[in-house]
């Protein structure tokens, strides 16, 4: 897979991440995330295809205008390598740090393994201490 089929595979992903409260969330992930999918925040904390779709439908609500945007897409055999920007402005208390209008905006790197055409595993990080920075600030 090269970095354009790479780009396009993974578009559906990030359409859900992008003003999330404004779709349907659910059938963009299970259109491309098979129903055995883990998401990897660390080495053995992870959640399943379900407990993500709930997440995303909750950052929708609590972000309205959270956006998700691609910034660079690599392929390397079965993985898709994607930086990307996760932005917006919550609308009430957010990771502890009490509601005050501002608008965050940090970097995210996710790593994608692909099977059959289907996303099987993500590993991801977020720059989360930065959004908490910022929202502080």
């Amino acid at each position: 897979m090269n970095n354009a089929e790479a780009r396009a595979l993974i578009a559906p992903f990030y359409d859900a991440l992008n003003l999330p409260a404004s779709k349907d969330v659910r059938a963009l992930i299970e259109g491309l995330a098979s129903p055995a999918w883990r998401s990897f925040s660390g080495e053995t904390v992870s959640k399943g295809r379900e407990e993500f779709i709930q997440q995303v439908i909750g950052f929708g609500k609590l972000i309205p205008d959270l956006r998700w945007d691609i910034k660079e897409v690599f392929a390397d055999g079965d993985r898709v390598i994607v930086r990307s920007e996760a932005s917006g402005t919550p609308a009430s208390d957010f990771m502890g740090v009490p509601h005050g209008g501002k608008r965050f905006s940090v970097m995210t790197l996710d790593v994608h393994t692909v099977e059959d055409g289907k996303i099987v595993r993500a590993h991801h990080v977020e720059d989360w201490a930065g959004a908490i920075r910022q929202l502080r600030a």
